[in-house]
């Protein structure tokens, strides 16, 4: 069996999730913002936005400083050429991977692999979300505040029953989400008024065709990887993983090897390669592809990273939301970051640098610092307190 060192599989899976050899001085138009995504196969969307919403973050991790709007348009352009699914998480999808997933979909109309507050709504409620079916096929797009009463408990999981019925409709296929409002609110139409025709056609592979499909995805965008990390991608179930990963090696698609260091077998794609042109210092999202696997951050950079929010305030070691600093094919330093939208500034709660960071790493994260402060349209950190920060004898 082939044995890569540590070096080797970090050289890979940086090159695999597109951080080798790329020019982020470069102007970005909409077809880079779609090859990106295409790319990873997938970007994360979620709720917080203390900083900025998490999808636009990878693309700045790799592109530099694009024009926001330009994903927003991608997002929603027709024909429809990305979709919103369950891939990890809730993620934006190349439109061609919408057959991959209806197995999920089917599964999710039988109330299995979905929450169970939205288990109801595949048997004895399923009049409720049929009759909400209606309303958008005859009345056209809807969101949950559209039909929703007031809902008495406060966080972000406190939803209405329309809700509910809403995202069973969802997570089952028989809506697509259209767009979100400024308010990040999903908006729901009926598949046939959101997604191209073309793809609806496309025929339904079995459940295990499309798992083996996306594990192959998944091989490609991580470079090398164990069974866990190939599974956690797209979230597949586990009990049938170890079959298709034979069926991959039998074709050719992955072939084991091992990692030194690593306890577990890894698979390295057969379009890997170990790039050496690894750039400059990125931050990067808490929900970024090349780090949202935390056991597997540590095992590829030796870095512990774990994301606090739902942390005690006084029990948190590093801060609310923290961003990894990578720098020269190493996770070197963090940053717990705000975008604070009142004075437009971008405030460093905190920050520090890995005990072997580089000599040259407190540089480069304040030069990451002010090029994201200047993309989100920030005025700059103050550099004698950021300095301060990094110091370790202040």
């Amino acid at each position: 069996m082939l044995t890569l060192s540590p070096g080797e599989a970090r050289r890979i899976a940086l090159t695999a999730q597109g951080f080798n050899g790329i020019d982020r001085d470069a102007s970005v138009n909409a077809a880079r913002v779609r090859r990106t995504i295409r790319h990873l196969g997938l970007l994360q969307i979620d709720s917080v936005n203390v900083l900025v919403r998490a999808h636009y973050l990878p693309l700045f991790s790799r592109l530099g400083s694009y024009h926001r709007p330009i994903l927003d348009q991608v997002s929603v352009e027709r024909p429809r050429r990305f979709f919103e699914y369950w891939g990890h998480e809730a993620s934006l999808l190349p439109v061609e991977a919408h057959p991959l997933f209806r197995w999920r979909m089917e599964r999710a109309r039988d109330g299995q692999g979905i929450w169970q507050r939205l288990a109801p709504f595949a048997g004895d409620r399923r009049g409720e979300a049929d009759a909400l079916l209606a309303r958008i096929a005859n009345n056209g797009p809807l969101a949950a505040s559209d039909v929703s009463a007031a809902v008495q408990g406060k966080g972000m999981w406190e939803w209405s029953e329309a809700k509910h019925a809403l995202e069973w409709l969802f997570w089952s296929g028989l809506v697509a989400a259209t767009h979100r409002r400024t308010s990040f609110e999903r908006v729901y139409d009926l598949p046939e008024r959101v997604l191209p025709a073309a793809v609806l056609a496309l025929p339904t592979p079995s459940a295990r065709d499309g798992q083996r499909d996306l594990l192959a995805r998944a091989a490609r965008a991580l470079g090398v990887a164990t069974a866990g990390d190939l599974r956690d991608y797209y979230r597949l179930p586990v009990s049938d993983v170890a079959t298709l990963l034979g069926e991959l090696v039998e074709a050719g698609t992955i072939t084991p090897v091992q990692v030194r260091g690593w306890r577990q077998t890894a698979f390295l794609h057969r379009d890997a390669v170990a790039g050496r042109r690894l750039g400059r210092g990125v931050l990067l999202s808490p929900f970024d592809p090349l780090v949202w696997r935390r056991e597997r951050t540590e095992r590829l950079f030796n870095f512990r990273y774990r994301l606090e929010i739902y942390t005690p305030a006084d029990q948190r070691e590093h801060g609310y939301y923290v961003l990894p600093f990578l720098l020269d094919g190493a996770l070197v330093g963090r940053a717990d970051l705000k975008a604070d939208r009142v004075t437009g500034r971008l405030l460093v709660q905190q920050a520090s640098l890995e005990p072997d960071a580089p000599p040259h790493a407190a540089a480069a994260l304040w030069a990451e610092l002010q090029r994201m402060a200047n993309w989100l349209e920030l005025v700059p950190v103050d550099p004698q307190r950021s300095a301060a920060m990094l110091d370790p004898a202040s």
